[in-house]
């Protein structure tokens, strides 16, 4: 049987993953260590650990192929953040280079893949979607806040998004000055999960199909340095970013046409935007749906690059 083998090395998670069709054969995910305190890592030491993180991810990979019986033949890589000129992240050489050389002694196919891609493959498959396209994608993480209408097997075009801070970059900025290691998205979470809500509201600023998040997190930080109680402040900026998704999604159905919106990323992967998405969505748009990947295959992963890769015909083949 064959199988195609996902290699994706994000800012923060090294991931490796194989697949067989519809089938998960392998999944494995290692986080990239942040020291106490920091926002992030500079790209050389994030690059460092893919590095060294890579090697015994695909020794599972290839121990879970042959304990099933699996021939690799094909190898997808994340070599961009999207697939746009210009874009380009030291880190996605660690997956690109290693899966040139995988596919060159496998003598199997390679094909380069965008970081976004991956995640609208993986969310879409996750939420059993059709994958020809015909809905919006919500690209909301760490890295990236973006609205994509997605046209084809994942042929999509930019049409809105952030003017400055990224949902991810919102939270975490909140999250560690309210002392939650990072990345401080489960820690703030935990924290609004339970709280009754309404103490505190954090402005939305949304014109059309664009999206800001500098100065809702200027008020969230202000409120933190007045003693505004943590938990009020958790919510609010969890509260603020699905109001404010629901918006944009909101403009991009009106200007599209579409009626479904594929949200995918990391901060998609949260209950309070997903909930608040969930019911504003429909009532902006009435007849309008918004679908979700499973948690487990929002955040960053290598299934969605391992799906491409059964895709060849559509993608870079790798130089």
């Amino acid at each position: 049987m064959q199988a195609s083998l996902g290699l994706d090395t994000s800012c923060y998670t090294t991931s490796v993953a194989l697949v067989s069709g519809d089938d998960l054969v392998f999944d494995g995910r290692i986080p990239l260590r942040v020291p106490d305190g920091a926002c992030g890592l500079r790209q050389s030491d994030a690059l460092f650990q893919h590095v060294r993180n890579l090697p015994a991810l695909i020794g599972e990979a290839f121990g879970a192929a042959r304990e099933g019986g699996f021939e690799v033949s094909n190898v997808a890589a994340s070599a961009w953040p999207r697939r746009a000129e210009g874009s380009y992240m030291p880190v996605f050489m660690a997956s690109a280079g290693y899966g040139r050389s995988i596919a060159s002694a496998l003598s199997a196919r390679c094909v380069e893949v965008s970081h976004q891609e991956g995640h609208i493959a993986a969310a879409s498959w996750s939420a059993g979607m059709d994958q020809n396209g015909g809905f919006l994608a919500l690209h909301l993480s760490g890295g990236t806040t973006e609205l994509l209408s997605v046209h084809g097997v994942f042929e999509s075009d930019l049409i809105g998004g952030t003017e400055d801070l990224n949902a991810g970059q919102f939270v975490d900025r909140v999250g560690v000055a309210l002392g939650i290691p990072f990345p401080a998205g489960p820690g703030l979470e935990a924290m609004a999960r339970g709280c009754p809500g309404g103490a505190l509201r954090l402005p939305v600023a949304v014109r059309g199909l664009s999206v800001s998040f500098s100065g809702p997190c200027s008020a969230a930080l202000r409120s933190v340095q007045a003693g505004a109680r943590t938990e009020d402040i958790a919510l609010a900026v969890f509260d603020c970013i699905g109001r404010s998704m629901s918006s944009l999604c909101a403009a991009g159905l009106m200007h599209t046409g579409a009626n479904c919106v594929l949200a995918a990323g990391g901060v998609a992967s949260n209950s309070i935007v997903r909930e608040i998405m969930t019911t504003s969505i429909g009532s902006l748009v009435p007849g309008a749906q918004v679908r979700f990947a499973e948690p487990a295959y929002s955040g960053d992963n290598a299934v969605g690059a391992a799906l491409l890769g059964q895709e060849v015909r559509h993608f870079y083949a790798c130089q």
